[in-house]
């Protein structure tokens, strides 16, 4: 029914017209590649989105939350905060660690998934691959990349400005200036600073739990030092801070806790291209330097009792460094194309993790567990707080090589690929405990013995992976411009190994009980590292253009074959750490289409949706076997559609166009656990804006989730107690642009 109102809604605005000749919302497929450095121009094997600069500004796409919603099968939830960038794509996907997608920005690789979730001025297009990228972009991409691109200098000369006024107490400032010194050099610097007072109300002292301030900078220059030549270099420093954590307690329905939730991320990145391109070959280097500095605290048990809170303080810093060399003859042309390259990275991070136990956790989670036990010697703890300290130094580093061939055989494209992933990881520990408790005589009411407690235990833990991940295809394109096509591929996709910090804490807990006599004692290594999660993926796809490029289609089936699936997990009972697990193997398929077409002049209609069907093949956590079950918290279906038309008024400087949208929305069902017994049905969310442009300025007045569906993100159950996370309701606002030139 929304669909249906969304299309006609359009089309009621739409008179007798000239038909469009393309509109910039779409672009071929093939142009995916044209400043992409490593998706070779020669195939066209690839299930893509790609979101112009029109779609971008009208649904303001500041971040890859907003850009996802429009690409099937592609699913970002809120969790909470700005640190939890979770991707869902096919049915693969973590919470917590390595990411299933990567992420690259002006084609500088982020390397630290904490950094994904970052708001962007002038974004000029955004490309999302699906399927593994592994072969080509290497760690992480097993899911897919998203490639976003920003305004660049040289193509854009001027000042241009945003502001937004919103529900919720939120507001949005920015503003950049594109300038050319010369003819060879242009620069820029864009400063974008937003502000949110709050949607959900922590009922247990009155103050809005999810505000947010958020501001970032970013300066580009782009210079030609020769004709053959291109130099480009963007630094970006960003810093945010917010509440977050807007958990609701089922058995009351309310967002109630005691102590502080909160976090702060400042981050600094710094990306140099260079490129020389000859006759025969073009030669392009990439090299990164990212810092993140970043503080999660919470009220880990997000209930009004003091059981314990959790900080996690960290700093990382990472360098990358990219080769790619290809050649420069024309990918529509019959004969041999090919693609080399070498990547490395190294990255050092320092991380503490203190827990602090406070009264009711001392008494449930420890105390409790012990006089039962025992009940005629009762235990007392000396305080009715202590710490339980963690701090970690970790050090990753990777090299790879890659190199694909392919060969235009008429209207077929054969291509196959290789790449060898070397990866060594490094984990340094140190937990300490200092703290006692009294044994009490409960007959006699008296002391019988005080016992300390000091622990200060540490080690190190290492773990070398290599790769294969290996890519076949082939293409069989319907005309001479390769505008349309049908492919068929085969590529083995990986998702990083490493070391789960956050289960430290329930580490040392089991430790110090077990000095009690309970509980039980981990296998460190068991419970803390885990393995790479890998998979083949099997796609048939098609990308086709009619009516004069008025509408282009998109559309695939896949298969993917998942082993080592990472999983996070929340240990039985009373405890407090978060396990990743490596759960057997799953199995992924599905469907996924998109369309784009462009009607009548000035009228654009496009819609996606993507289907996935993810269940476990072999998956036994010791108590249930979960085989044939659901894989939790990946949507079955995604689900887009928007209808937007262009009025044309006199010419004006002051009212040029006006544009009415509307789009809808959806997800679901998505499975909270394994047992798949709890669940967010599918639900949809309507959006729609008004805008009026003139010469020098656009005023866009937009709301999204306009019906006020009620709909959750996300499930947990920490200390036996379970929790959700609201969707984000009605909301209104008003958007003004200024482009000066």
């Amino acid at each position: 029914m929304l669909l249906r109102t969304t299309i006609s809604a359009a089309l009621l605005l739409t008179g007798a017209a000239a038909l469009a000749q393309h509109h910039p919302d779409t672009l071929r497929l093939h142009e995916v590649t044209v400043t992409a450095v490593k998706q070779n121009t020669a195939t066209t094997d690839v299930s893509a989105t790609v979101l112009g600069r029109a779609m971008v500004e009208r649904n303001d796409v500041v971040a890859i939350k907003g850009a996802t919603a429009m690409v099937p099968n592609v699913f970002v939830p809120d969790y909470g905060s700005r640190m939890t960038s979770t991707i869902y794509v096919r049915g693969i996907g973590t919470r917590i660690d390595q990411p299933a997608v990567g992420l690259n920005v002006d084609n500088v690789p982020v390397m630290c998934k904490e950094n994904y979730d970052i708001d962007l001025m002038d974004v000029s297009r955004v490309e999302m691959l699906r399927g593994p990228q592994s072969t080509l972009y290497g760690r992480n991409t097993m899911g897919g990349v998203m490639n976003v691109y920003t305004l660049s200098p040289l193509n854009y000369q001027g000042t241009r400005g945003v502001v937004t006024a919103a529900s919720h107490g939120m507001w949005k400032l920015g503003a950049a200036h594109y300038a050319l010194v010369g003819d060879k050099l242009g620069l820029s610097a864009t400063a974008y600073f937003t502000r949110t007072a709050g949607e959900f109300v922590n009922t247990h002292n009155g103050r809005r739990a999810d505000w947010e301030r958020q501001g970032n900078a970013r300066l580009k220059a782009h210079w030609l030092p020769a004709d053959r030549w291109q130099v480009s270099n963007v630094l970006t420093v960003s810093h945010s801070r917010q509440g977050g954590y807007p958990y609701e307690y089922t058995a009351t329905g309310r967002i109630a806790y005691n102590d502080t939730c909160f976090y702060r991320r400042t981050s600094v990145t710094d990306g140099l291209t260079v490129r020389y391109q000859s006759r025969r070959f073009s030669l392009t280097s990439i090299t990164s330097y990212q810092f993140i500095d970043d503080n999660m605290t919470l009220d880990q048990d997000f209930t009004p009792q003091p059981y314990f809170t959790l900080t996690q303080a960290r700093r990382e810093h990472a360098v990358t460094q990219d080769v790619v060399l290809r050649d420069r003859d024309d990918a529509l042309a019959a004969g041999y194309h090919w693609l080399a390259g070498a990547f490395g990275f190294y990255r050092h991070m320092t991380m503490d993790a203190p827990v602090t136990f406070k009264d009711t956790g001392i008494d449930q989670l420890i105390e409790r567990h012990v006089n039962d036990a025992i009940p005629a010697y009762p235990v007392r703890w000396d305080s009715r707080e202590f710490l339980l300290g963690s701090h970690f130094t970790m050090h990753t580093w990777g090299a790879s090589a890659y190199h694909l061939s392919s060969i235009n055989l008429g209207q077929f494209t054969l291509a196959a690929a290789l790449r060898v992933d070397y990866e060594h990881a490094a984990l340094r520990y140190r937990s300490t405990a200092h703290t006692g408790y009294t044994i009490w005589n409960k007959n006699a009411n008296e002391p019988f013995a005080h016992e300390s407690i000091d622990i200060d235990d540490g080690g190190s833990l290492k773990k070398d992976f290599l790769q294969l991940m290996p890519r076949f295809t082939a293409t069989c394109h319907l005309d001479e411009n390769h505008t349309r096509s049908i492919y068929l591929s085969v590529a083995r996709g990986s998702k990083a190994g490493g070391f789960n910090t956050q289960m430290f804490s329930d580490v040392l807990q089991q430790r110090l009980m077990g000095m009690m006599g309970i509980g039980a004692r981990y296998d460190v290594e068991q419970v803390v590292a885990y393995k790479p999660e890998w998979a083949w993926n099997y796609e048939a796809g098609c990308h086709l253009q009619a009516w004069g490029n008025r509408l282009t289609i998109d559309a695939g089936l896949f298969f993917m074959d998942c082993r080592d699936r990472q999983l996070t997990v929340f240990p039985d009972g009373m405890t407090t750490g978060r396990m990743m697990t490596n759960a057997g193997r799953s199995h992924s398929c599905g469907m996924e289409m998109a369309i784009n077409v462009n009607p009548m002049a000035g009228m654009h209609l496009s819609a996606s949706y993507g289907y996935t069907h993810a269940t476990f093949r072999s998956y036994h956590d010791g108590k249930a076997d979960y085989r044939g079950k659901a894989v939790p918290y990946a949507p079955a279906h995604t689900l887009w559609a928007e209808a937007s038309h262009d009025i044309e008024l006199a010419d004006s400087d002051w009212a040029r166009r006006i544009t009415i949208a509307a789009n809808v929305n959806g997800a679901g069902r998505i499975y909270w656990n394994e047992a798949n017994d709890l669940y967010q049905p599918f639900y949809a969310l309507l959006g729609a804006s008004v805008t009026l442009a003139g010469k020098h300025y656009s005023l866009q007045l937009w709301g999204r989730n306009l019906t006020g569906t009620a709909y959750h993100t996300f499930h947990f159950v920490s200390i036996g107690h379970a929790f959700l996370q609201r969707g984000h309701g009605r909301s209104l606002g008003m958007t003004l642009r200024v482009n000066i030139q």
